[in-house]
């Protein structure tokens, strides 16, 4: 089982000692509960990213939002880490991610709609949508997570992932970055499409995983796990197309 999402990787529901899955007193996962705990978790996200945005009153409190930024992106990386590599503490952690990254969301969409009224509803409206459409893709049969599929997004996503870290060390150390990565130009817009559609196609590879864990008979607590990490998915998606969408208004 392979998930080109980095918190779902192809170990997630096997023991280190036996290599087999595990259960525990009888219930195993189930995709009706992966669900309702991902609705769960999306609700969490909701109601701290609402209380941020409302902190938001003109562009003297933007200033006031920037700990939210800074402390719910940190923190959010923090508890993904623990989430990752102690993966039955997800009952816990999955929730403290989920309130923490909405505090997060909140004050970055805050920041985007107060220069680009409107930004934030069609960014939604677009996450929600790229969602639903992939389901039912899914489910219909129209994509399959193959092998060859499910390496092309593990191998893209990598990419991705080192082409940012480059670029922060790049920034960190007093040089000027990869332009194109927040240029508004066609390159930038190219860039920024091919990643929506990347963090797209792990929401794929994130839905065969967890039906592939359901029918592995992991164990029920994997729910929170397989819930995690489609939130985390969600909310990278989210936040590439806010970038989309900001350099096709003009964003520089």
């Amino acid at each position: 089982m392979r998930s080109g999402n980095p918190v779902l990787g192809e170990n997630t529901f096997l023991d280190v000692g036996s290599g087999r899955v595990v259960t525990r007193d009888g219930q195993t996962m189930t995709i009706g509960g992966t669900v309702n705990k991902t609705a769960l978790l999306l609700a969490m996200v909701l109601i701290t990213a609402t209380y941020t945005w409302n902190l938001y009153t003109g562009p003297e409190s933007i200033p006031g939002l920037m700990p939210y930024v800074w402390g719910g992106a940190i923190g959010g990386f923090v508890l993904a880490l623990i989430t990752v590599f102690k993966k039955t503490w997800a009952p816990v952690t999955a929730p403290l991610y989920a309130l923490v990254e909405g505090l997060f969301l909140g004050a970055v969409s805050a920041v985007f709609e107060a220069q680009f009224p409107g930004i934030v509803l069609q960014a939604v409206g677009l996450t929600f949508g790229t969602l639903a459409s992939l389901l039912l893709a899914y489910k219909s049969g129209l994509i399959r997570a193959t092998e060859n599929f499910k390496l092309g997004v593990v191998a893209a996503t990598g990419g991705i992932a080192l082409l940012y870290l480059v670029n922060i060390g790049m920034r960190l150390m007093g040089f000027e970055g990869m332009g194109f990565i927040h240029d508004s130009g066609w390159l930038g817009i190219a860039f920024s499409a091919f990643v929506v559609v990347i963090a797209a196609l792990n929401l794929v590879l994130d839905f065969d995983f967890i039906e592939s864990g359901v029918e592995a008979g992991a164990p029920k607590s994997m729910e929170w796990y397989g819930a995690f990490g489609l939130i985390v998915t969600l909310i990278w998606l989210y936040l590439e197309i806010l970038r989309l969408l900001s350099k096709l208004r003009g964003d520089d």
